[in-house]
């Protein structure tokens, strides 16, 4: 197969071409630069695992960052399925879902976007069906859509009108305004579980976006789905319009999986390979403010640890460029839960805290070793994480009574389960 796919980004609203894909299969895929863009004065890189060069990078680095835009686990396999690809070849689902990225990537001819660009109304039997047949459904808008969102939760992007209370489904390049997940049919609870979540860290003063709950029934999993409003999507006065909604701009983002070069495969740390370290030198390398950034992502990582979130692997923690692709701020907090919850699932955390990995292992001492590692003052530091603990017990009651006031009484059960299997129990 030959393989040649224009890469674009997006800045100040406007599309721009930066390089191609060029290759004759998946495995030697490899990208570049286009010369004309070297050139101008203004150019920015894709990413920071790729700089501005005129060599081609090599297949390992291409595959690194174009990969992570893409949907994994059973969203992948089924949208492989209808497109008739492997599931393998990440080439071939890049190009049918690579209109509209998270960040401000966009894989296709730049001129397309003119007229590519619309939003179809959903009635609420498409909503309904959205909640009830989960990632199945959710695959099948994505690929139709051309809609490209990591993770492997069956999720979908969606132009929400909050006037009028409408979702409409962006086809083309039309860019989406929050993301939208249906509960996980082995995880019991999980829409109330990551809303508790978000409330309990947004009560303990961590920036995470706005989200909420849409009910179409009882509350009950197959009535209920998750929207969470993209943070890197901003809304202007001068913003031209599609089919009478508003055209959001997009910001650039990028997960510190790419950033750093690191395979999705690989975001979890199994051996201890330094990822803390290294997430905290990104920010002091690249962030427009170091030293606020390296404290909330200490303060992110306390929480994953309290309320017991062992997915907090490489991929839930991301860069936000601001619209000119010049400043860099670590991303809100999000895809946050409480793994703990569930009995199956593992209780070692996505990367080492100090020299320990299990959550029933880790200790404020684990913490004073890790500030240690990554160039945290440990008075700072530990002063940060008493107050956060201090903090938690209180926020998350105030979350659970939230959740209990709308209808969702398994906050309450999820709330009383995390005090009891989440890292707060091993705070006297």
């Amino acid at each position: 197969m030959k393989i040649n796919l224009d890469v674009n980004i997006e800045k100040d609203g406007i599309q721009h071409h930066v390089g191609y894909i060029e290759g004759n299969a998946p495995e030697d895929a490899r990208f570049y630069y286009a010369k004309e863009y070297l050139k101008k004065a203004d150019a920015r890189p894709v990413s920071i695992s790729l700089p501005l060069q005129e060599e081609t990078f090599s297949a390992a680095q291409t595959r690194c960052f174009f990969e992570g835009l893409l949907p994994e686990g059973f969203t992948r396999r089924s949208v492989a399925h209808y497109i008739h690809a492997d599931e393998g070849d990440y080439i071939t689902i890049l190009e049918s879902l690579g209109k509209e990225c998270l960040g401000a990537i966009r894989i296709g001819d730049v001129n397309e976007s003119a007229g590519d660009e619309d939003y179809e109304k959903l009635s609420i039997e498409r909503v309904t069906a959205l909640a009830r047949e989960g990632a199945t459904k959710s695959a099948q808008l994505v690929t139709k859509a051309h809609l490209s969102l990591t993770g492997a939760s069956g999720k979908v992007g969606l132009y929400y009108d909050q006037e009028n209370n409408d979702w409409y489904l962006p086809k083309g390049a039309a860019p989406s305004t929050h993301i939208v997940k249906q509960s996980h049919i082995r995880l019991e609870g999980i829409v109330i579980n990551e809303q508790l979540a978000i409330r309990t860290a947004a009560h303990m003063g961590i920036e995470v976006p706005e989200s909420f709950i849409i009910n179409v029934g009882k509350s009950e999993d197959e009535d209920v789905l998750y929207a969470t409003k993209r943070f890197d999507r901003i809304f202007k006065d001068e913003a031209e319009k599609i089919t009478g909604m508003t055209r959001p701009y997009r910001l650039h983002q990028e997960d510190f999986a790419q950033a750093l070069g690191i395979r999705s495969t690989k975001k979890y740390e199994t051996e201890k390979e330094d990822y803390f370290r290294q997430m905290f030198d990104l920010l002091r390398k690249y962030s427009a403010n170091p030293i606020e950034d390296q404290k909330k992502l200490w303060n992110i990582v306390i929480f994953d640890y309290l309320i017991g979130n062992t997915d907090n692997h490489l991929k839930n923690y991301s860069l936000l460029y601001d619209e000119h692709l010049k400043g860099i701020r670590l991303a809100p907090a999000y895809d946050i839960l409480s793994t703990c919850v569930y009995p199956d699932s593992t209780r070692d955390m996505a990367f080492y805290i100090g020299n320990e990995c299990s959550l029933d292992d880790i200790t404020r001492d684990s913490f004073r070793a890790a500030a240690s590692e990554i160039g945290l003052g440990t008075r700072f530091a530990l002063k940060c994480f008493d107050e956060q603990c201090q903090k938690f017990t209180h926020a998350l009651e105030t979350a659970v009574r939230e959740l209990s006031d709308l209808g969702f009484e398994r906050a309450e059960i999820i709330g009383k389960t995390i005090l009891k299997n989440g890292g707060i129990k091993n705070i006297s």
